[in-house]
């Protein structure tokens, strides 16, 4: 008899081959229990390679999710729950799972050709050893099942077994008493060109769900009930369709035509899969043939008069640094989106990182200061990519907007915002009221150092464009040494002027004075938030700030570090915020680095926490 346990928060951990159609499971049960009301956190994570080798350990893909009535921050430490597919993915992950945790396994994934891909010594098997004894394991044989569902379909061996992840997903569905209606109608949306396969899939799915109910050993049922949410509209977002929705909020809210141009790039190329299906909103999407092309039409669009964009991840934004720079002296409204990913060159193009901070704020020749804002969890990204829409445009001045392979590809619940909620932006365009014989000046400033928008076609708004130095309010070619010294601080004034329209930095956790605060940037958010409440919970002093505005750092960012005796700043790269903070605010911040393309665990965070406050 089948026994119900009910559960505040579980992790589950699927995974398998990449060929297994892992990041679907996972994906479509986020969907599902996004609608039931849990609030969640995902963690997609998967090999480099299209077709990694079938069996191995670098052929691992794996879907981590977190869901709970409880609030939810990140994707988990370990898993409640483990679903391999094959022996690599039970060897991979094994160190992930909680002890007394659920291992789902497939056996025909455990003969001797995958124990020996998975590099098991010969004659060991983990589901026979006894090695597992301390978790409670479930040897299912997937792939049989689902062929026997699926005999008489008329379908191959092959794409029988496409259909072992429906089995799979309509087993968890059962164990957590989820409805299928949603996987069911994205397999006849998904396949509704082949009629064959919704059936097969809809059979796996529901054979699946239905082998609860007859499996021999009775398996336990968790109920995990749904979230209180803030009263409004929510859906389930991932960091890039956010940002992807962020640019086209800013493009209607500004009354200027969005011009996307890229490259693709792992992990950022779903933002333009996502804006080429909003043609609806008059955005008009480019797929250019290299980096420097993409970025280079971008700027014409917004010379042109429209809210320029183009993006990329690390080793694209280096092709783009001298683009970035004439953007910057022509001085055109320029978002620029970076979707970190571990490197250097082509490095971990799955695997995230925030090594590219340094980069976006020094990046290129000369002295080119730009604005820096970044997203701290998938929906976070539509907010910031928006503000980074709203000062490119208010400041004339490319923007770059860094978010990383972690949110981007990672879920959480978005209470989305009505229209009127947003910040206007508004466009400074030119006019021409000129006298008569009065010239043009294109580089006239108000007091934040802003000039004016003079769209091309306007008679009588002509005037030089070009990366070479320019004359003051002139526009015209300049070398003398006094013009340029005084525009290097002209360009630098008008970045530090932002300060003055961003918001103050705000404490997350904790107190506005004390011992310790943690300072982070980016997708650390989650975890350094947790471990903070829960070092809190537990009578230690510590706080937690996390700055989302770069450069220029909010006003008040000093005077908050300088509350605190000490200062730590968790990072995935080998230093580079605590570079900047230490030179601006001369204060001996202490540095907790990881650069393992994995994001913080809030079990690593919170011990360095402790251990640094009783020091």
């Amino acid at each position: 008899m089948n026994t119900t346990e009910e559960k505040k928060e579980v992790v589950i951990l699927f995974a398998g081959d990449s060929g297994d159609g892992i990041q679907l499971t996972g994906t479509q049960f986020t969907n599902t229990a996004a609608l039931f009301g849990n609030d969640i956190s995902t963690f997609p994570n998967f090999p480099a390679e299209i077709r990694a080798p079938q069996g191995t350990l670098a052929g691992v893909s794996g879907f981590q999710l977190h869901f709970g009535s409880v609030e939810i921050f990140t994707p988990g430490d370990s898993s409640d729950v483990l679903v391999v597919m094959n022996a690599a993915a039970l060897k991979a992950n094994l160190g992930n799972l909680k002890p007394g945790g659920i291992i789902i396994a497939n056996t025909e994934g455990f003969d001797l050709k995958n124990l020996g891909l998975a590099k098991y010594p010969e004659g060991k098997n983990p589901l026979l050893d006894g090695s597992l004894d301390k978790y409670k394991v479930y040897q299912i044989d997937i792939t049989k099942l689902t062929r026997t569902c699926l005999a008489g379909s008329g379908l191959s061996t092959k794409e029988m077994d496409r259909s072992r992840n429906m089995f799979v997903l309509g087993l968890i569905y059962w164990v957590y008493n989820r409805s299928l209606d949603s996987s069911l109608e994205f397999i006849k949306e998904q396949f509704k060109k082949r009629p064959e396969l919704v059936e097969a899939n809809v059979k796996a799915l529901k054979a699946g769900f239905s082998y609860g109910d007859t499996i021999e050993a009775p398996m336990t049922r968790f109920e995990v009930k749904a979230a209180t949410h803030e009263k409004g509209s929510y859906r389930n977002i991932m960091g890039n369709q956010a940002t992807a929705i962020g640019l086209v909020a800013a493009s209607k809210k500004s009354g200027l035509g969005l011009f996307y141009a890229t490259y693709p790039i792992t992990p950022a190329s779903d933002i333009l899969h996502e804006l080429s299906k909003h043609k609806n909103f008059g955005v008009k999407t480019f797929q250019a043939e290299d980096e420097i092309a993409a970025i280079t039409a971008a700027i014409g669009a917004s010379f042109g008069g429209n809210l320029g964009v183009t993006a990329s991840s690390g080793p694209g934004i280096a092709l783009k640094g001298e683009a970035i720079g004439l953007a910057l002296m022509l001085e055109l409204p320029l978002v620029i989106i970076n979707v970190q990913r571990g490197g250097p060159s082509t490095g971990l193009p799955t695997k995230t990182e925030q090594a590219d901070l340094l980069q976006a704020l020094y990046g290129r020749n000369g002295e080119a200061p730009v604005a820096v804002v970044s997203a701290m969890d998938p929906k976070d990204c539509f907010h910031m990519v928006y503000e980074a829409c709203r000062l490119a445009v208010e400041h004339m001045t490319p923007v770059i907007f860094l978010s990383d392979g972690y949110i981007a590809n990672g879920a959480e619940p978005w209470k989305f915002p009505k229209a009127a909620d947003l910040k206007s932006i508004t466009a400074k365009f030119s006019v021409n009221n000129l006298k008569a014989g009065e010239k043009f000046k294109p580089y006239l400033r108000d007091t934040n150092m802003v000039r004016e928008w003079a769209v091309p076609g306007t008679k009588g708004l002509e005037h030089r464009v070009g990366g070479i130095e320019k004359e003051n309010e002139t526009g015209n070619i300049s070398y003398d040494p006094e013009n340029h010294e005084l525009m290097v601080k002209i360009r630098q004034a008008k970045i530090d002027l932002i300060a003055n329209d961003i918001p103050l930095q705000k404490i997350d956790s904790g107190k506005e004075k004390g011992k310790l605060l943690v300072l982070g940037w980016g997708s650390t958010y989650g975890s350094i938030k947790t471990a903070v409440r829960e070092a809190i919970a537990e009578g230690y002093d510590v706080s937690h700030a996390q700055v989302q505005y770069l450069n220029p750092f909010p006003k008040n960012l000093g005077e908050i570090i300088k509350g605190f005796e000490k200062v730590l700043i968790p990072e995935m790269n080998n230093g580079q915020l605590i570079k900047v903070i230490r030179d601006k605010y001369l204060v001996d911040a202490i540095g907790f680095n990881k650069i393992k393309g994995m994001p913080f665990t809030t079990a690593e965070l919170k011990e360095k926490i402790i251990t640094l406050w009783k020091k």
